[in-house]
């Protein structure tokens, strides 16, 4: 045991590399990329000591060649499920009394081998295995997670640091314990980052986690498990089963010992399991941690005032860059009369320009959207709004699955701004358009703010800044993230915490101390030096 109190490094920002012609990160993950594609994996479930192998094999596609298998999974069952509690719960006492400061250098080396070592391969199983461009994946597979590593154990070293105050005779102390059980990660196929950090963000405190990935995101989950144990993740802290979800969830939320629910992914998941554990409550030996960030309807708005490039530019990346599978992608916009021929001039100019295909192909900016289920779900609102008197695509409005699923960014313009794809999360690139009157500014924040059960992100654009004074106070509750003169995509680790309220989530704020607090149960220590040895006092003598 060591006396020493030490000083981790000092986080900064992963930097984001270009991937210019002829650079050496642009050769790198083309070879990965070759490579992954000439190796099809087998991908284990991890549990415990063990890579398990089963009878059960899933073929992987990317959604972009969806003929063409990359690798294949192997499935579990409820069987997988418990021993992985098991094994969780039998690597608990050890992982617990590691000193902070070794949990903390194994996270700070995954980073490092991340950013280092692994980058080329693990921007080639994001781009192959969820269709991100090399950009999307860069930012998100590579530095958001090195990002997230990094500061999460410096924020732990400042949450460390908070002691009470201790007057003459007391010495008072703050002792920060892991959650007493363990903690699930549910986590969505659309960022490599926010998977790996559901469950490293619990681990780095002493928890242990049995964590279920989305299946469309297995290929880089694999590759995540594989950098952890070769940072030092103990066996059994994390353990990682493939299992639908009704699954997992009835062997998970039925056990005493589940402590903790580290969640991303829909609205109404998130509120089943919620309800479920409310249901079960008097099962637990403690009350469990609920954690999640959910569903958006983002919007942007702007006044007259506006920047109008600025303004199209920001609606162009914020709606359409991963294809819209953002929680945080710009989804409705409010753009007054006056400048909208000038706004939808500058955007249809740079969708025309867009390039769609294979993020293979590193000139493509558009790829293709998850899996089947995503597609029909996506091109049942386009065709409704085909349909509708109410709506006309000025963008996109085609679609086609023949290679991979393909849809072209597609923008409506409303005449109805409660019109359903106004107010309904369609997770894809479609924008949805309401052309308002100028001096209807006031009125038309009133429909920002009630239109939508969500509140992750919002922007609003304007150079009059009394009218960015009034949208930020008057939107105050309708973004947990809300962005001026920006895009409402992009949050970055130690810069701007993530996360919303209202049907977005319990707005936690990933990418800072506020979420690492749910992962510890603190206990007060009071150390009197000269304990009394009369039980009287003062007040009840006489004289």
């Amino acid at each position: 045991m060591s006396d020493a109190i030490f000083q981790v490094p000092i986080a900064v920002n992963e930097p984001v590399l270009n991937y210019e012609p002829g650079s050496p990160e642009k050769v790198a993950v083309k070879a990965a990329l070759l490579e992954a594609k000439s190796n099809k994996k087998d991908i284990p479930m991890y549990i415990g000591s063990e890579k398990v192998f089963t009878d059960k094999k899933v073929d992987i596609f990317p959604p972009h060649d969806i003929h063409n298998a990359i690798g294949q999974y192997n499935s579990g069952s409820g069987e997988h499920v418990k021993a992985a509690i098991d094994a969780a719960l039998q690597a608990k006492a050890d992982w617990e009394a590691m000193p902070w400061q070794d949990r903390a250098a194994i996270f700070l080396k995954a980073a490092d081998l991340l950013a280092g070592p692994y980058r080329a391969k693990m921007n080639a199983a994001t781009m192959l295995g969820q269709s991100k461009n090399i950009y999307q994946s860069e930012i998100d597979a590579v530095c958001e997670l090195a990002d997230f590593l990094r500061f999460n154990v410096q924020y732990m070293t400042e949450m460390f640091e908070q002691q009470p105050y201790s007057p003459d005779g007391n010495w008072n102390r703050l002792e920060y314990r892991p959650l007493e059980g363990f903690v699930f990660a549910l986590t969505p196929f659309n960022f490599t980052s926010i998977a790996a950090n559901l469950c490293a963000a619990p681990a780095l405190f002493g928890n242990v986690v049995v964590w279920k990935p989305a299946a469309s995101q297995i290929y880089s989950a694999d590759l995540i498990m594989e950098i952890y144990r070769e940072a030092g993740v103990p066996d059994g802290v994390i353990n990682l089963v493939y299992v639908d979800g009704p699954t997992a969830g009835d062997i998970i939320l039925n056990h005493p010992d589940f402590a903790g629910l580290h969640f991303t992914g829909s609205t109404g998941v998130f509120q089943h399991l919620w309800k479920t554990i409310g249901e079960n409550i008097k099962t637990y030996r403690s009350y469990p941690r609920v954690v999640g960030e959910t569903g958006g309807k983002d919007f942007i708005i702007a006044h007259p005032s506006a920047d109008q490039k600025a303004l199209a530019v920001a609606m162009a990346r914020g709606a359409f860059e991963f294809q819209g599978q953002k929680c945080s992608a710009a989804s409705r916009a409010y753009i007054p009369e006056s400048i909208w021929p000038q706004v939808k001039a500058y955007l249809l100019e740079d969708l025309n320009d867009f390039k769609m295909g294979s993020p293979e192909d590193f000139t493509n900016f558009i790829n293709a959207v998850i899996d089947e289920r995503a597609f029909k779900k996506i091109t049942s609102y386009i065709d409704d709004a085909k349909n509708d008197d109410r709506c006309e695509i000025i963008a996109g409005g085609t679609y086609d699955m023949s290679k991979g699923y393909f849809i072209k960014p597609t923008v409506i313009v409303t005449t109805d701004p409660k019109y359903t794809t106004m107010e309904e999360e369609i997770f894809g690139p479609v924008l949805t358009v309401y052309v308002y009157p100028d001096d209807k500014w006031s009125e038309t924040l009133d429909l920002v703010d009630s239109t939508s059960p969500y509140a992750l992100t919002g922007a609003v654009f304007s150079q009059d800044r009394a009218k960015i004074n009034e949208a930020t106070q008057r939107l105050r509750h309708a973004a947990g993230n809300f962005y001026i003169n920006d895009k409402p995509t992009g949050a970055v680790v130690g810069q701007q915490p993530f996360g919303g309220a209202r049907g977005s989530g319990t707005n936690d704020k990933a990418g800072s101390a506020l979420n690492l607090w749910r992962w510890v149960s603190v206990r007060t220590l009071k150390e009197n030096f000269v304990p009394p040895h009369d039980y009287t006092y003062p007040f009840m003598k006489e004289s």
